[in-house]
């Protein structure tokens, strides 16, 4: 150690303070100014667009771009609704078969949504102010001096943001930014027509035959055994139709076989045969398929939110938030010895609804 450095290790507090002062004044200005400061921090470094006008004015063309195409793909996702039909399934790769229309609205939305935002990150990258500025900590109460200096730091973002220069940047911006919401404009669209009276009704009517679920087969009644829980479907409804989800929903049936003797409401003996009864499946809570039987108390229960439901008493809610009973659909046996409809369910399936009569 040389005999310059020992001798400035020795020095008095007061004569290292004038040593720095001296020798090393800007540091200990700096530590002055800001104690948190990191002396081995880097200077900040200007981005190319910093100094080079051409290069920022390219960012400005592909930020516009962005925001344009955002544009265009709004006006796809509105002529989505008018090019394709609801019904037509395409088959896509890897996705499989799918809506066309489902497809287009999905890619066009997202398309218009990402090209905002990445325009926005792509603006704040390149071309916005990305000096570091340290400040800090504060009081949570708005002061007045708080208010003045949250203007400030506005004034300075939107001037930073070269918002007011980048006239291309803030046309295409606000055009894209207007043009999103028309996409839920066009939504409100699918919120009509009114149903009507079609949740009242289903595929079943009188002389529609049950179709066992599991064998595709006419149900006959030596088919229902005692203690089981069998599921079935109006006839004429396939698997490969378009429409199945859609009327399955409503249609789906379960029966099983009680002794006469053991059914409590009269009604349901009379349309019941051989104390076989037939219930709506679906859930009046939230729609759920009821699907858990119990023998002995003839109870079936809904897996979703344990509704319980008694179908030796009409299926009356005995537990759970369902609010009302299983529609009962009424049977019979055709020439053919077949089981078959009588008629519609007589309730609204599913969930309870305020027109619920």
């Amino acid at each position: 150690m040389s005999s310059q450095e020992n001798s400035e290790e020795n020095l008095p507090a007061e004569q290292g303070t004038a040593h720095d002062a001296a020798h090393g004044g800007t540091a200990v200005a700096q530590r002055d100014e800001n104690p948190f400061a990191d002396p081995g921090l880097p200077a900040h470094k200007p981005r190319v667009q910093d100094i080079d006008e051409r290069a920022a004015k390219r960012s400005e063309r592909t930020v516009a771009f962005l925001f344009t195409l955002s544009m265009l793909a709004t006006v796809g996702f509105i002529a989505s609704f008018v090019i394709f039909d609801v019904k037509k399934i395409v088959y896509i790769w890897p996705l499989g078969h799918i809506s066309a229309l489902n497809f287009a609205l999905g890619v066009t939305l997202g398309l218009a949504l990402f090209c905002i935002g990445a325009g926005a990150v792509h603006w704040a990258r390149t071309l916005m102010s990305d000096v570091e500025v340290a400040d800090d900590r504060h009081a949570i109460e708005a002061a007045p001096e708080v208010k003045a200096k949250v203007l400030s730091d506005f004034a300075d973002g939107a001037r930073e943001s070269a918002i007011g220069r980048r006239g291309l940047i803030r046309t295409t911006m606000f055009g894209a930014l207007a043009m999103v919401p028309l996409s839920g404009v066009v939504l409100l669209r699918e919120l009509g027509p009114l149903p009507e009276d079609k949740l009242r009704h289903t595929l079943w009517a009188r002389g529609k035959t049950l179709i066992n679920m599991n064998t595709n087969e006419p149900l006959r009644p030596e088919d229902v055994a005692v203690g089981s829980l069998t599921f079935a479907m109006p006839e004429g409804l396939e698997e490969s139709d378009h429409e199945f989800n859609t009327e399955i929903a409503k249609a789906a049936l379960m029966l099983v076989r009680i002794q006469p003797e053991d059914i409590k409401d009269r009604r349901e003996l009379e349309w019941s045969h051989e104390g076989i009864v037939a219930y709506s499946k679906i859930c009046t809570h939230v729609g759920c398929p009821v699907s858990l039987y119990e023998q002995q108390t003839h109870h079936v229960l809904c897996p979703c939110h344990q509704s319980t439901f008694d179908l030796s008493d009409g299926a009356r809610v005995i537990f759970g938030p369902a609010g009302h009973p299983l529609p009962q659909l009424r049977i019979g046996v055709n020439a053919q010895g077949e089981l078959e409809a009588l008629g519609d369910f007589e309730e609204p399936v599913g969930p309870a609804f305020w027109e619920r009569g």
